[in-house]
C-alpha cells in the first residue's frame, strides 16, 4: 500500500510540474502555476470564468490555464472555438450570443417586434449549435428600452421568446435572458431588475427560459443578493460575478462579501455554474481569476 500511495503522489507531482512548466512560460512564476494545480475545490460550486477576463491569450492557453485552477467551464464562448473546449474536458457555460447589423446585442433585442423575424433566424442555427456540443445554455438580452415603457417591454419580449420554446424545449438548451444594470454601464438597457426578469420568466412559461443573474449589475441596481437569490433562485439558470465599484477583483478593496453570496447560491440546492467577470486591474489576470476562484470555493 505505502508503494503505491508513493507512486501515485510521485506521479501527480511530475503531472503538476509538468503543467506549470506550461502555465509559467505563459502566465506566471513556476511556484504560483504548481500552487494552481495542487489546489483542490471542495466540488460545491461549477466554476467558469468569462472568456474576455482571460485577456488576449489564446482559447487553448484559456482551456489550460483555466482547468489548472479548477475550472470546469468557460463561459461566452462561440461555436468556432467548442472542439477546444472538448479536447480540454472543458464546457461552455453559457454559449455567446448570435448578431447581424446589431440585432441580437444588448441594446437591440426582444422587446422590439421588428426584430423578432430577424432573431429567430439567428437563434435556431445557436440553439442546435449548442445543443449538438451538449452544452446548456445561451444567452440573450432583452434590448434597450428607447422609451418602450416596461409593460410593452414584457409583452414583446414574452412573444419574440415563445417562437423560439418549442425549439429549445427539444433541444433541451436553456435560454437565458442577462439582467444588467442600466445606471452605469447600460444605459437605457430594459431587463435591469430582477423582478422585470422574474416577471418576463412567468409569461414565457417555460423551464427553457431563465435569468442570468448577474451580481455585479443587480448590486448596482437593487442591493439585496442574498435574499433575492434565496426567493427567486427557480428563475436563475446562471451566475455572473465581479466587484463593486469598477467591476474589477473581487477582494477587500470591494463592497460585496463574496463567500457569503455562494453560501446563498448553494443552499439553493443550485447545480449550474457560477463564472468570473471582471477586469483585473493586476497585469496578472490569471491569479486574479486564481484568487477570486477560490474566494468563491465556499
Amino acid at each position: 500500500m505505502k508503494s503505491n500511495l508513493s507512486r501515485r503522489s510521485a506521479i501527480f507531482k511530475a503531472a503538476a510540474g509538468a503543467a506549470a512548466v506550461v502555465l509559467t512560460s505563459k502566465f506566471s512564476s513556476r511556484a504560483a502555476a504548481e500552487e494552481v494545480v495542487a489546489a483542490k475545490l471542495k466540488g460545491n460550486i461549477n466554476h467558469s470564468v468569462c472568456r474576455g477576463c482571460m485577456g488576449k491569450i489564446s482559447i487553448e492557453d484559456a482551456c489550460i490555464a483555466g482547468k489548472a485552477m479548477g475550472l470546469v467551464a468557460l463561459d461566452l464562448v462561440g461555436p468556432d472555438d467548442f472542439p477546444t473546449l472538448k479536447k480540454h474536458g472543458l464546457v461552455c457555460a453559457m454559449v455567446t450570443f448570435p448578431q447581424k447589423d446589431g440585432i441580437g446585442g444588448i441594446p437591440k433585442g426582444f422587446n422590439r417586434l421588428e426584430h423578432h423575424d430577424k432573431l429567430v433566424e439567428l437563434y435556431e442555427p445557436r440553439l442546435k449549435e449548442t445543443a449538438d456540443a451538449g452544452f446548456p445554455n445561451l444567452i440573450c438580452f432583452s434590448g434597450n428600452r428607447a422609451g418602450l415603457d416596461d409593460e410593452k417591454g414584457l409583452e414583446n419580449c414574452a412573444l419574440g421568446l415563445k417562437r423560439l420554446m418549442p425549439l429549445a424545449e427539444k433541444l433541451k438548451v436553456t435560454l437565458c435572458m442577462e439582467l444588467l444594470n442600466s445606471k452605469r454601464n447600460h444605459k437605457d438597457y430594459q431587463c435591469d431588475h430582477s423582478a422585470w426578469g422574474v416577471e418576463l420568466a412567468k409569461r414565457v412559461g417555460s423551464e427553457r427560459f431563465k435569468l442570468l443573474y448577474d451580481i455585479f449589475h443587480m448590486q448596482i441596481m437593487e442591493g439585496d443578493i442574498c435574499d433575492t437569490i434565496k426567493d427567486n433562485h427557480p428563475y436563475f439558470a446562471h451566475y455572473h460575478t465581479a466587484g463593486v465599484p469598477g467591476r474589477h477583483e473581487i477582494d477587500e478593496t470591494q463592497e460585496l462579501n463574496y463567500p457569503r453570496i455562494m453560501k446563498a447560491i448553494v443552499d439553493t440546492g443550485y447545480k449550474g455554474y457560477v463564472a468570473q467577470e471582471f477586469g483585473a486591474k493586476s497585469p496578472d489576470r490569471i491569479g486574479a481569476l486564481r484568487k477570486a476562484v477560490q474566494l468563491c470555493d465556499v
